[in-house]
């Protein structure tokens, strides 16, 4: 395992941890009538934009397949 590998795998692991966070905090302010909408769709583009990263990652740690 490459140390630029391993640098990979913490920053997914951190990326998880926010999307799950992220997840919590939108289902917890959605359930909140008086929740501010625009704090709402700010925390779902950021979520999405974490699920891209994780996306983008992911396929860096995938070995290339010579087909």
């Amino acid at each position: 395992m490459s140390i630029e590998s391993d640098t990979i795998k913490q920053n997914l692991a951190t990326l998880r941890m926010e999307h799950r966070d992220l997840d919590a905090v939108i289902d917890r302010l959605v359930q909140d009538p008086d929740a501010d909408q625009l704090q709402i769709q700010r925390l779902k583009k950021r979520k999405l934009a974490v699920k891209d990263l994780i996306a983008r990652l992911d396929s860096l740690m995938l070995p290339d397949i010579i087909a």
